[in-house]
C-alpha cells in the first residue's frame, strides 16, 4: 500500500508538471493574440491588460522550478520521466520568454497610438498570424507527445524569419521616404523582432520535445532565413522597452 501510495503521488506530481506547463502554454497563445488584436485595433487598454497578465506568467514559471526541484530531489527520476522533468524546465523559461515578448509588442502598440497609423502595420498581423499558429501547433503537439509535428513547427521558422526579412526592408523604405516614419518604423520593427523571437523559441520547444519523446537531440541545422544581417541583436531590437 506504502509503495502504491508513493507511485500514485509521484505520477500527481508528474501531472501536475503538465498542467503547470499547459497554463503557461495556454497564455503564451492568448498573449499573443491579444498583443497582436491591440496593435491591429489600436486598443492601449487591450495592450495594457497582456503587460500586467505577464507577471501571472512568471509565477507559473516559478512553480515549475519548485516542482522539478522537488521532484529530483525526492523522486530521483530516471529514463522518460527525466527527461519529462528536464523538458517541462526548458520549455517553462522559453514559455516565459513568449510572454515577455509579447508584453514588449503590447507596451511598443501602446506607444504607436500615439501618433497616425503607418501603411506597414498591416504587414505586422500576417506575421503574427503565422507565429500565432507555430505557437498554437507546437503546444498541441507538447500535450500530444508528438515529435513529428514539432518537427513540422520546426521547419516552419523559415517562413516567419522570410516574413520579417521582407517587413524589415520594407520598414526600411518607409523610413528612407518620409523622415516622419521613422519614429513608427522603428516601433514595428522592434515588434516584428519579437515576433520572430517567439518563432525561435517555439522552435526550441521542439527541439525539446524531439529530445523527449526520442532520448536523443534533433541533429537537423535549423533552417533560418533571417537575411537582416545581424543589423540587431537580442538585446537590441529583441528586447523590451
Amino acid at each position: 500500500m506504502v509503495a502504491e501510495h508513493i507511485i500514485k503521488s509521484y505520477d500527481e506530481e508528474l501531472q501536475r508538471l503538465d498542467n503547470t506547463i499547459a497554463e503557461m502554454g495556454g497564455m503564451a497563445e492568448s498573449q499573443l493574440t491579444a498583443a497582436i488584436d491591440a496593435v491591429i485595433k489600436r486598443d492601449s487598454d487591450l495592450a495594457a491588460s497582456v503587460i500586467e497578465a505577464d507577471t501571472r506568467v512568471d509565477e507559473l514559471e516559478q512553480e515549475v522550478e519548485a516542482l522539478v526541484v522537488r521532484l529530483l530531489a525526492l523522486r530521483q527520476p530516471m529514463a522518460r520521466d527525466l527527461r519529462q522533468i528536464v523538458a517541462a524546465l526548458k520549455t517553462s523559461t522559453d514559455l516565459e520568454r513568449m510572454c515577455d515578448y509579447a508584453a514588449n509588442v503590447a507596451k511598443r502598440s501602446i506607444i504607436l497610438n500615439q501618433s497616425a497609423p503607418v501603411k506597414p502595420v498591416y504587414a505586422l498581423p500576417r506575421m503574427g498570424a503565422l507565429c500565432q499558429t507555430m505557437v498554437k501547433d507546437m503546444l498541441d503537439a507538447y500535450v500530444e507527445r508528438d515529435a513529428d509535428k514539432a518537427l513540422a513547427v520546426w521547419m516552419r521558422d523559415e517562413e516567419l524569419d522570410e516574413m520579417y526579412t521582407s517587413l524589415f526592408r520594407e520598414l526600411l523604405t518607409y523610413m528612407i521616404e518620409d523622415a516622419r516614419n521613422i519614429t513608427p518604423c522603428t516601433h514595428l520593427l522592434f515588434m516584428a523582432k519579437n515576433i520572430e523571437r517567439i518563432g525561435d523559441h517555439t522552435t526550441n520547444i521542439a527541439e525539446t520535445l524531439y529530445f523527449f519523446v526520442h532520448g536523443k537531440p534533433l541533429t537537423q541545422i535549423r533552417p533560418k532565413r533571417d537575411r537582416t544581417l545581424n543589423a540587431e541583436s537580442d538585446g537590441g531590437l529583441g528586447g523590451g522597452g
